[in-house]
């Protein structure tokens, strides 16, 4: 819900006190635009427009907010920042340089001393080396790459070759069981 309400300011360019009438367009709890332009209004008051100012006048929300905005550069201007104590640099370095110097306890100690507090710029080429080596053992390991004699492939062998030495190996098997089964029959005839 919009309405529409005339506030009667002097325009720039207009001579001898004469009032001109601007009509501003104010929607109910929404001043869009001017959340931007109050810091203006407060830091520089010349670089804001008429019909600006004119809202800021008119509209409650857009003043309160100013005098809040005022309230709080007042309060800022006055407050002090706290002085640092005397010897805190000196009692800072002089705990830094006795930490540097400690020797740590064990050598595991002082492996996470310097990865924590040292360089971090040996610590990605000590990561790539150790992932590629655990990668290629890994692998080697999964490919069966330690066996470094290689079997040949087989000749490569149509489907009827195939078939044919199948058939012929069938036909080897009967024969030898054949052979087999004559055999225990002549054994038997012996034997009675």
């Amino acid at each position: 819900m919009s309405d529409v309400s005339q506030v009667s300011v002097k325009k720039p360019g207009v001579t001898g006190g004469e009032l001109g009438v601007v009509a501003m367009e104010r929607t109910k709890n929404n001043c869009t635009g001017m959340d931007a332009r109050l810091e203006n209004l407060l830091l520089d008051p010349t670089a804001v427009s008429a019909m600006d100012q004119a809202h800021v006048e008119g509209c409650d929300r857009c003043s309160r907010e100013i005098d809040e905005l005022r309230a709080t550069m007042t309060l800022m201007e006055a407050w002090e920042a706290p002085e640092p104590s005397l010897y805190f640099l000196t009692r800072l370095e002089a705990r830094h340089r006795e930490e540097r110097e400690a020797e740590p306890a064990g050598w595991l100690a002082r492996m996470r001393a310097g990865l924590i507090y040292g360089s971090q710029s040996h610590v990605r080429p000590l990561a790539a080396m150790a992932l590629t080596v655990l990668l290629l053992v890994g692998g080697g390991a999964y490919l069966g790459v330690t066996n470094w004699v290689q079997p040949s492939a087989p000749p490569d062998t149509t489907a009827v070759v195939h078939d044919l030495e199948t058939m012929d190996s069938n036909a080897q098997l009967l024969d030898q069981l054949e052979v087999l089964s004559n055999n225990v029959d002549d054994d038997s005839d012996n034997s009675n």
